[in-house]
This record gives C-alpha cells, sequence and structure tokens, in this order.
C-alpha cells in the first residue's frame, strides 16, 4: 500500500471545532479523547482536500467529478484514498527568554516514529529520548519560563534530532530556528500546555443600531506555527498522486472553521519514501 506523510505547518490561528462546550469557553478545538491533544479529525481534513480538488482555476475544477467521486468516494462508494487524522508534533508557547519555544514530549514523538514507519520512512533520527518531569531537553537557557511554568536543564537534544523535523517545515527561514527553539519535555508537563496553554479569543455580534453587545462568546484557537502531520494512503492504485498535484503550484491547504475571519491556513510539505520534501 503506496503510503505518503504530509507536513503541516500552522500560518494562521487553527480552528477545528470540538463537539460541545468545555468550561468558559463556548467553542473548543477538537482534542483526542484520551490524551486531550488538539487535532484535526481525518474527516475535516478530507474534506479540506476534496474543497481544494474542487477549486476552480480558469472556469474548471482542479479535479473532475468523476476522478474526485473515485478518489474520496461518495456517500455510498468509499473512495481510494485513506486520510489520517493530522496529530499534533510541535506546540509553540510563550517563553520569556524568546517569544516562544517549540514544545514536544516522548509520547508524541514515538507516535511519530510509529507513523513515519507506517509511511515507509526511516525512523532512527526521531527515537524518543527520556524527559524528566520539571526539566527540558534543548539549548542551554539556563532555567526556562514557559508561561509560569519554571523548568531546569536536563541536556542536549539527541544528536539529529532537530533534522529530522525539519523536513516537515516548509519554509527554511523557520526551519532554520527549529534547534534553537525546540524543547522537549516529559508527557505530564506537554499535557498541561496542550490542556491549558491554547488561545482564547472573545468574539461578539453588535446590534446594529445601539452597537451593544448581542452574543459574546469565547473562542479556543490552535496557535500559529503549530505543526501537524498526516499520512494518507491508497486503497486503490493512483489515489494519492492526483491530490499531490493540487499543491505543486500552490502548497497551502485551508482547514476548520472560520475561514472568512484568515483562520486555518497549513503550509503542506510532502515526504516521500526516500524522506524527501516534495
Amino acid at each position: 500500500m503506496k503510503t505518503c506523510l504530509l507536513g503541516l505547518l500552522a500560518e494562521t490561528s487553527i480552528h477545528p471545532g470540538g463537539s460541545e462546550a468545555a468550561g468558559v469557553v463556548d467553542l473548543p478545538v477538537a482534542r483526542e479523547a484520551a490524551t486531550d491533544y488538539p487535532v484535526i479529525p481525518g474527516s475535516s481534513f478530507k474534506g479540506a482536500l476534496l474543497g481544494l480538488a474542487r477549486e476552480k482555476v480558469n472556469g474548471a475544477e482542479r479535479l473532475s467529478e468523476p476522478e474526485r467521486n473515485r478518489i474520496f468516494g461518495q456517500q455510498d462508494n468509499a473512495g481510494a484514498l485513506l486520510v489520517s487524522d493530522a496529530r499534533l508534533l510541535l506546540l509553540p508557547v510563550r517563553s520569556l527568554q524568546s517569544a516562544y519555544k517549540w514544545i514536544t514530549c516522548p509520547h508524541l514523538l514515538e507516535r511519530f516514529q510509529r507513523d513515519r514507519l507506517r509511511a515507509g520512512l526511516s525512523a532512527d533520527s526521531v527515537t524518543p529520548p527520556n524527559a524528566e518531569a520539571g526539566k527540558y531537553l534543548g539549548a542551554d537557557f539556563g532555567p526556562l519560563f514557559l508561561e509560569e511554568r519554571q523548568f531546569d536543564r536536563q541536556g542536549e537534544l539527541p544528536s539529529g534530532f532537530a533534522e529530522a523535523l525539519r523536513s516537515l517545515i516548509r519554509h527554511e527561514a523557520t526551519a532554520k530556528r527549529l534547534a534553537h527553539q525546540l524543547v522537549i519535555l516529559a508527557d505530564d508537563d506537554f499535557a498541561w500546555f496542550a490542556r491549558h496553554g491554547l488561545p482564547v479569543q472573545a468574539r461578539n455580534v453588535l446590534d446594529k443600531q445601539r452597537k451593544t453587545s448581542k452574543n459574546l462568546w469565547y473562542e479556543e484557537t490552535i496557535p500559529p506555527d503549530s505543526l501537524f502531520y498526516a499520512l494518507l494512503s491508497e486503497r486503490e492504485p493512483n489515489a494519492i498522486e492526483p491530490v499531490m498535484k493540487l499543491f505543486a503550484d500552490r502548497p497551502y491547504l485551508q482547514v476548520g472553521g472560520n475561514e472568512t475571519v484568515g483562520m486555518g491556513w497549513f503550509a503542506i510539505t510532502v515526504l516521500n519514501q526516500k524522506g524527501a520534501a516534495a
């Protein structure tokens, strides 16, 4: 079965809507039930790919209707393309030492390693290191302050580690910052930031005449520069290649809600089975 791995770097805030309110947040992001990690469900990601295939260029849809039906399926027929959830890998968190640090944890790295193997890619360079609670692996910042929490340094990043993740980031200038801004925390420490460290924005509807509030609500988002990845696989031959061609001239995809206010944009990187970005 042919499989490819996509790197998704958030260019804007992302809002993959969750199913129900959480505390004071009226519109939380979608999360994995067991871990509370933010996630983009495969159904949402597949829908975004289908929307891209329907876009018109010079008056013609980018993929014809019969080709779309073959690849993405219809109500009574499964398509030839298998689309995974888009999984979180790096989360930007505010820091006193710099604008932000990218944080991850051994559990996310273990899953990324397994998914790379499933995609036919080398996984030796992303072997999850041991991370102690209250400490961090990364460049020497001394005591590291993330939001209101302090972490002491445990040691360096594993050799070649940042380079392995760099291949998922399309922009060279952004990728160059990775080695200095990447931090590995213990699983439980990372989970705290995943649960409590996402931005919450207040949004409002105003009465046109009185300019007073008619409907105030709070909405959770995933911040720009978050890094996700997803896998595409084939049930039948020649399902992946037509989709990948959609990114050839413009490697961007909009996923999730609030697209009319600029949310949901990802820069896409495609890794082939040799691990090279395409």
